[in-house]
């Protein structure tokens, strides 16, 4: 009888022990969150705080953007945090996780198609025709089976880029262009001056997307990836959008 009060007055000292710090964390969340309102970022809505791992330091997210900051959100740390023994990017984890979107609210009929095999398996990417990565990239997706690529050409790098994009999408075979250019460096036929051409909408996609760099991946299940992937990597992320 005794045994057993303890072990209920134990329970009990936990739950309120645990309600006690889960309401502590709101409040400091609370905090750092108005905080941000005044100094920060005045009148943004949409401010989340979440405490790392890290000692602490506290995520917060604005929009589609993080930033770091104290428990008193006296300072702002502006960057990416990585572990220096496994060289994992937390930030970008997390960028990849809060970012993930609707695979069908993409515009796919403005990019451009490629199918191998049977093309069951289907992903997006952003990518600029000069950039190397995205080179490297396209390389590796020769030896991926079965799979539909839609390819956005997200112009940033240089307005030579918008050129070779134009001429690839005014080309009878737009695929076989862009394959051309990007794994056996074959330009595409210069477009005729009536082609109509425009990279706007793939721009505004990418400042939605949160896209300011290339290449980056979409999966179906809306997950992505930012950069040039190992194979390995690509391979499970592929696996796992069903």
């Amino acid at each position: 009888m005794f045994t057993t009060s303890i072990r209920s007055l134990a329970r009990l000292a936990c739950i309120i022990g645990t309600l006690f710090c889960s309401t502590a964390a709101f409040a400091q969340e609370n905090i750092i969150r108005e905080r941000f309102r005044e100094k920060v970022v005045p009148g943004e809505k949409t401010i989340s705080v979440k405490k790392t791992p890290f000692a602490g330091l506290y995520e917060v997210r604005a929009g589609n953007q993080i930033v770091y900051t104290d428990s008193k959100a006296n300072y702002l740390f502006i960057g990416r945090v990585i572990d220096i023994e496994s060289h994992k990017d937390y930030t970008q984890e997390r960028m990849e996780q809060i970012n993930v979107i609707r695979f069908s609210d993409l515009p796919l009929e403005h990019a451009i198609k490629r199918v191998h095999g049977k093309g069951e398996r289907v992903i997006a990417v952003f990518a600029d025709p000069n950039c190397g990565y995205c080179k490297h990239l396209e390389e590796m997706l020769q030896g991926v089976d079965n799979l539909t690529t839609y390819t956005f050409p997200l112009n940033i790098l240089s307005e030579r880029s918008r050129d070779i994009s134009r001429n690839v999408w005014c080309s009878p075979n737009r695929s076989k262009a862009w394959n051309a250019w990007m794994v056996d460096g074959v330009q595409p036929p210069q477009a005729t001056n009536d082609c109509v051409y425009s990279d706007e909408i793939t721009r505004r996609l990418a400042a939605k997307y949160g896209i300011t760099g290339t290449p980056v991946i979409f999966f179906k299940n809306g997950s992505r990836i930012t950069g040039m992937p190992p194979a390995e990597e690509f391979a499970k992320a592929l696996s796992v959008a069903r």
